[in-house]
């Protein structure tokens, strides 16, 4: 038996229309993935001995690893709330924004408030369940920031929040 582990909190469900457009896509892709590699994997498994051919083994780990991902995205993709518009008070801090900050030192960072599942996508991306999202959420320009990090207590002040429209670019 493996050891207990009580269940990780649930994401928040909320996602930018780019982020729900860009994994449509990889499921799209990873169907279309499956079809290659399932073809690959009949064709290792005609060639005789199963226990000692890696085509196999490798075509068939590769198989259960693209269904995992599939299975995960058709649960996830449903159960999504996309936030395609901007908020109706653009002065502040909501999922989607562009924030730009500085900390004590003057140094200036800037980063976007996006979904759980989309924050890999870009190094400037936080996801809105991180902690520096919450401390920015609601905020306005010039407020003050405090975010509990591993090295202490850090506190940035906000330059300027831009919100994208529907069809700018994602790294304005």
């Amino acid at each position: 038996m493996g050891r207990y582990r009580p269940p990780q909190p649930g994401a928040s469900p909320y996602i930018t229309a780019e982020g729900f457009a860009l994994l449509q896509q990889e499921l799209d892709a990873l169907w279309a993935r499956r079809t290659v590699v399932t073809a690959a994997l009949s064709a290792a498994a005609a060639e005789g001995d199963r226990s000692e051919n890696a085509e196999y083994i490798y075509r068939k780990k590769e198989l259960a690893g693209i269904d995992r991902r599939i299975r995960y995205l058709q649960k996830r993709l449903p159960a999504l709330n996309v936030v395609a518009a901007s908020p109706a008070d653009t002065s502040r801090v909501f999922l989607g924004a562009w924030v730009e900050l500085e900390d004590a030192e003057g140094a200036s960072h800037r980063y976007r408030i996006v979904g759980p599942d989309e924050f890999d996508r870009d190094p400037a991306y936080i996801s809105l369940d991180a902690p520096m999202a919450q401390a920015l959420l609601k905020k306005a320009v010039d407020d003050e920031v405090r975010v509990a990090t591993p090295e202490g207590e850090r506190t940035f002040y906000i330059l300027s929040i831009h919100y994208p429209q529907p069809q700018e670019n994602d790294s304005t």
